[in-house]
């Protein structure tokens, strides 16, 4: 209920409420790129600035090897998961958006955790760059092979198949994303120019990125209630899946944090990570990289079932869970 009485989750919840009532409230498309931005700045510049002041110690380094762990296994389960209710393209793109993860989420959950007092490290946001493309690469490997067992058997019956996008067209559209490339590049300036880049750019350090991030949230509701009525065709399984998966997910990465012996933040924000899924980067991917996939299937689980979970129950979820473990 305190994480419900946020006034950026409340803004989250009326943005639902308007775009279900069908109001004309919106956020123009320019002003949410800019606070997309704005946002993706903000944690990119605060990790750096974290991690400058910190370093790289063993904590760090066990962190980033989770991370890089668990951007393989998580979308490796989902696909055998899924395989078995879905073609194998739309199960590579639906474990591609699982196994990677929401900026948004994670966003979230370093407010909710300052708004807690709970301490976690900067170099988190490097983790969530490590995870953002390698659950991508698995899925356009699962449907290159795809390809060529259609394309098999396609030749056995003398038809013909169309070719997809290259591989190292995809590869490089995925790490040269936006937001990805924006995000890094933040987490770099902040690394390098320490304690006097965090004072000259207190404006996305300080009380203005609250604000920021209601509006943000705001215009995600709408989004949501948007995608709501495509899910009436999704079977029951996947939608299950779209809130238990990210509960399993956020399991395996809570072992993995206790067996590293990584504190509660940081371990509160690996499960985070693990348990978001990607509504922004990798549908945009995948639309060009597994064009036979339905884009209506992946996004509308992860952003209208399981995004709207881990904002208004996941993220306080997790934090109890592993607050209680971690004693």
């Amino acid at each position: 209920m305190n994480n419900l009485l946020d006034p950026a989750i409340l803004f989250f919840v009326f943005g639902m409420t308007a775009g279900l009532l069908r109001s004309n409230l919106e956020v123009p498309p320019q002003i949410a790129r800019f606070l997309s931005l704005y946002l993706l700045m903000s944690v990119g510049l605060k990790g750096g600035f974290s991690l400058a002041h910190a370093g790289f110690g063993p904590q760090v380094v066990a962190s980033l090897g989770a991370a890089m762990a668990l951007s393989l296994l998580v979308p490796a389960l989902g696909y055998l998961l899924l395989r078995r209710l879905l073609s194998r393209f739309d199960a590579a793109a639906v474990a591609a958006t699982y196994g990677s993860v929401s900026a948004t989420t994670f966003i979230t959950a370093t407010q909710y955790l300052q708004t807690q007092g709970i301490d976690f490290g900067g170099h988190m946001a490097v983790a969530l760059v490590l995870m953002e493309s390698p659950a991508i690469l698995m899925a356009m490997a699962l449907a290159s092979w795809a390809r060529r067992q259609e394309a098999l058997g396609a030749a056995a019956h003398g038809q013909a198949t169309a070719a997809g996008p290259s591989i190292g067209h995809v590869v490089r559209e995925a790490f040269t994303d936006g937001a990805n490339l924006l995000l890094l590049g933040s987490l770099a300036i902040g690394f390098v120019t320490g304690d006097q880049g965090k004072a000259m750019m207190e404006p996305f350090s300080g009380a203005l990125f609250k604000g920021m991030l209601a509006l943000f949230l705001l215009d995600l509701g709408l989004l949501v209630a948007r995608q709501l009525p495509a899910l009436r065709t999704v079977h029951p399984a996947l939608l299950l899946y779209g809130v238990c998966g990210p509960l399993v997910h956020g399991l395996i990465a809570m072992g993995l944090a206790a067996v590293l012996h990584l504190g509660a933040g940081d371990a509160i924000l690996l499960v985070v990570l693990a348990a978001s899924s990607s509504y922004i980067v990798v549908p945009a991917v995948l639309r060009h990289a597994i064009p036979e996939a339905k884009p209506g299937l992946y996004l509308g689980l992860s952003l209208a079932v399981t995004f709207v979970f881990n904002i208004l129950i996941g993220i306080p979820l997790y934090a109890g869970v592993v607050q209680r473990v971690w004693g």
